[in-house]
């Protein structure tokens, strides 16, 4: 069996997913305690970034909202080309709503809203050392 890293690395396999939160340690707090998720904290532009750990695998992060409004939880696809696969929704019909885009040593991203309102991100890793 493929290790996760592999699986989320093979385009079209969900590969992250994120809560966006107005109190991100209060949502660790619940998640770890529900879940039994440890977290990572790393420094992210606009503050702190806790990454989800099952094990010692990263499955996603919480972090604080931009925008308010509800918690909300986003789920990434793992694309080949972000630009390309952004360029090809449009065609589809979908909206851009943001990017595409670089994250420093991570990937490329987009946000996309599909014809029924449904949002997900895409992303293109960048090659990571071994």
């Amino acid at each position: 069996m493929k290790d996760y890293q592999d699986i989320y690395m093979t385009p079209g396999a969900f590969s992250w997913n994120e809560l966006s939160s107005p109190d991100p340690k209060q949502a660790c707090e619940f998640y770890g305690t529900l879940f039994g998720w440890r977290f990572d904290t790393m420094s992210m532009g606009d503050g702190p970034y806790h990454v989800i750990k099952v094990g010692d695998v990263g499955v996603g992060g919480i972090m604080a909202q931009q925008q308010p409004g509800p918690a909300l939880w986003g789920a990434y696809v793992t694309v080949e080309n972000c630009d390309a696969t952004a360029d090809k929704a449009r065609g589809l019909g979908a909206k851009v709503l943001a990017g595409p885009f670089d994250i420093p040593t991570i990937g490329r991203m987009a946000v996309l809203q599909d014809p029924q309102g449904g949002v997900v991100q895409v992303i293109s890793y960048f090659p990571q050392p071994a």
